[in-house]
Order: C-alpha cells, then structure tokens, then sequence
C-alpha cells in the first residue's frame, strides 16, 4: 500500500499497519455515504459511487480492497 492511505490518526498507523477490518470498513461507509440519500441531496447511483471509489483507490483506499 502507498504511504498516503491513512493520516496515522490517533495511533500514527499508516498502510497495511491499518487493520484489515479498518480499512475494509472505511470503504463500506464511503460507498454508503456517498449511495445514501439525504435530506439535502439525492444519493449517488451505485456506479458513479463505484467510480469514485476507484479513482481514489491507492490515495484514499487500500488499492487491494478498492
């Protein structure tokens, strides 16, 4: 994994010092967040959703998971 995933806050973990668990997780309540409607705008369709988590995937996401 690249250095940039994670910003090491609370415990300085970055890359694959993340738990596995952890970074799974943060992709599922990414792609949640942005496919979930709100009362100020309409969720993403699962596609675009997808999309954007690919563009990110090695900057943001683990580029293994995402």
């Amino acid at each position: 994994m690249r250095d940039g995933i994670g910003r090491g806050y609370p415990d300085g973990l970055k890359g694959e010092d993340i738990p596995l668990f952890s970074r799974i997780i943060l992709i599922a309540d990414t792609f949640d967040a942005m496919t979930s409607s709100r009362p100020y705008r309409k969720g993403l369709d699962y596609e675009i959703a997808y999309a954007e988590l690919e563009e990110f995937s090695g900057s943001q996401f683990d580029p293994e998971l995402a």
